[in-house]
């Protein structure tokens, strides 16, 4: 396809015309926006756990598996369909009723491109102030943050075609660059961790790895594997789904624990700031060569969330053309990333809050979405049209009820490091329960999975 023009294609099924590829280019749109540096930082979060070296990766790449093999499934449905993920929503949830999840994708979307142009920026200015020490901070931030802002709003307009060639070569310079930071930090590295936790610091390591990754995805598995042709084979579309968004991490994963190993204080520092911290341990000659992959690591994901947040945006019925929509992410990615640059006090327990309360709902949704896509449409094979345009049932109850249901207990069962937040959540927890090990591990995410999968299954038992 010319990647070249501007997609015309919305939340239409891709006419089959136009359907083309395989499911191993899949990896790469997952790779690429999975492949920043930020997952160094993640590593770090799974240690603070209380986790030593091996329970801590063993934790994280089980969670960012289960997470990604969630995407996986997900994607199954639109290679079969041609059709966007938050629009094969209306099968489960109903025309009407499919607004609500369709918002809480847009939410969650444009969340993801608000921390991500940020880190970009960070990132940026980090470097600057290394570089050139006379740039005043504030200025510094707001000139990166400017570029990668029209760098990801550009690539969103052009769309599919443009994304999946773009991640293809960020991927492939992420990976060279990659490796050459990780050798050039290998003295700072170590294996000098002790387990503190039980084995609720085991389960809430693989409830942090799901939420850090996976969960902030299953919203956009359709939305790129729905250019294949329908007869691509479902296991390879979910296997390189998987691979492609898990794989990188985990590598990053790693190098996160041992570098908490090794050098706790610089792994304390880059949990707070991650790019900044990263950067200090640097030679100055490899200063651009960082730049480049820190800022084009968060880029890469913060394009596919603005161009799937467009899609949400249509799902909702907003009655646009789907590059007008990723203009209008763009601004409110703007104005998100100017109160978190310059008006946030605190960028991890912001972080985290929102990643916790997306990730119960995302939870709760992608189980209802799985359940009705392989129990009432042969596995994506009998999507009805009638059900996803204008005219079909407002509202499926069961779907929207599940939902509601598994949410509210999820919620009630997670905590926040975000002191506004946290009055708002754990309200099904004691202050004891809060303060220990089950309330660090955020059960409810998993709780939420599960509820809403079951409550559908039993709600839709007399369908078929």
């Amino acid at each position: 396809m010319d990647t070249t023009a501007v997609e015309r294609n919305g939340i239409n099924a891709v006419p089959e015309g136009e359907r083309h590829g395989r499911p191993s280019d899949l990896f790469w749109p997952w790779a690429g926006s999975n492949l920043s540096l930020f997952g160094v930082a993640f590593g770090v979060y799974v240690v603070g756990l209380g986790l030593g070296v091996i329970p801590a990766i063993v934790t994280g790449a089980i969670g960012y598996a289960l997470s990604f093999l969630l995407v996986g499934l997900v994607a199954i449905g639109g290679s079969r369909s041609g059709v966007p993920t938050m629009t094969l929503g209306r099968a489960p949830f109903g025309y009407q009723g499919n607004k609500l999840p369709a918002l809480l994708s847009y939410v969650s979307n444009v969340g993801w491109e608000i921390v991500l142009v940020t880190l970009s920026a960070q990132s940026g200015a980090a470097i600057l102030r290394r570089v050139a020490p006379g740039i005043p901070e504030t200025t510094a931030t707001a000139a990166c943050f400017a570029v990668a802002a029209l760098v990801v709003i550009a690539v969103g307009v052009y769309g599919h075609a443009m994304i999946m060639a773009v991640q293809r070569y960020l991927t492939y310079a992420f990976v060279v660059l990659t490796v050459v930071y990780v050798i050039l930090m290998v003295p700072k590295l170590g294996g000098s961790l002790e387990t503190s936790a039980g084995p609720g610091g085991w389960l809430g390591g693989i409830i942090l790895a799901m939420t850090l990754l996976g969960l902030g995805w299953v919203n956009c598995g359709a939305d790129y594997s729905r250019y294949l042709p329908a007869a691509s084979r479902p296991r390879s579309v979910a296997l390189w789904t998987t691979l492609g968004g898990a794989l990188p991490p985990v590598v990053l994963l790693v190098f996160g624990v041992l570098l908490a190993g090794g050098d706790p204080k610089l792994a304390e520092a880059a949990g707070g700031d991650p790019v900044g911290a990263l950067a200090a341990a640097l030679p100055t000659w490899f200063l651009l060569p960082y730049l480049l992959t820190a800022i084009g690591g968060f880029l890469a994901g913060a394009i596919m969330d603005i161009y799937s947040s467009g899609l949400s945006m249509l799902a909702l019925g907003v009655p646009i053309r789907r590059h007008y929509a990723v203009l209008i992410d763009g601004a409110l990615m703007v104005l998100g990333g100017y109160y978190l640059l310059f008006v946030s006090d605190g960028f991890f327990g912001t972080f985290q809050a929102f990643l916790a309360i997306i990730g119960v709902v995302m939870a709760a949704w992608v189980a209802i979405f799985l359940v009705d896509m392989w129990r009432l449409r042969a596995g994506g094979r009998a999507y009805d049209e009638r059900l996803l345009r204008p005219g079909a049932p407002a509202v499926n109850w069961a779907g929207l009820a599940s939902l509601v249901v598994a949410s509210a207990v999820g919620l009630g069962l997670i905590t926040s490091g975000d002191r506004h937040i946290a009055a708002a959540v754990g309200y099904l927890m004691s202050d004891e329960l809060k303060g220990g090990t089950f309330g660090a591990a955020n059960v409810g995410v998993v709780i939420s999975l599960l509820l809403a999968g079951l409550l559908y299954f039993v709600l839709t038992l007399r369908r078929r």
